[in-house]
């Protein structure tokens, strides 16, 4: 599989997104190389996805600057995508994620690569949350999710 890109997000990774799924966020930094950082993405439909980036950071510094990102998405079932895009800020602070400072930033979805090998599975990229933390981490990150998908363009 690896090596199909397409010009959109194909239904195995739209299905996975669209309620919502941790990625890693991938930008490129002032001095050509490239950062990461841990987010929440999910899918509003097959050209366009959002994702979360935390205020004051090395990524929103990249992104202002440039609008250019990845996202890397690994999920049950052999899901395993990057997926790139200009992206662009469409809510200052997630309300949701209080007292966290998180913006969100939508991607128009340039093409989406699988990256998948046949006959091999990877594991699910996830949060795992301290105990204490667990019920409450959980119930904010679905309210995140939903938030995301909600919010206007």
């Amino acid at each position: 599989m690896i090596g199909n890109i397409t010009p959109n997000l194909p239904a195995r990774l739209l299905g996975y997104l669209r309620p919502g799924a941790p990625a890693l966020m991938l930008s490129c930094g002032a001095d050509g190389y490239a950062t990461s950082a841990y987010t929440w993405a999910v899918a509003i439909d097959d050209k366009r996805l959002r994702f979360a980036v935390d205020v004051g950071g090395s990524s929103a510094t990249n992104l202002q600057r440039s609008g250019q990102a990845s996202l890397q998405v690994i999920g049950p079932g052999n899901v395993s995508f990057l997926v790139k895009g200009r992206s662009r800020q469409v809510k200052e602070r997630i309300e949701a994620a209080a007292p966290y400072s998180i913006m969100i930033y939508e991607m128009e979805v340039m093409g989406a690569k699988d990256q998948s090998w046949t006959g091999v599975s990877t594991t699910a990229l996830m949060y795992e949350w301290p105990a204490e933390q667990r019920e409450a981490m959980l119930k904010m990150e679905q309210a995140v999710y939903a938030e995301m998908r909600d919010c206007p363009a």
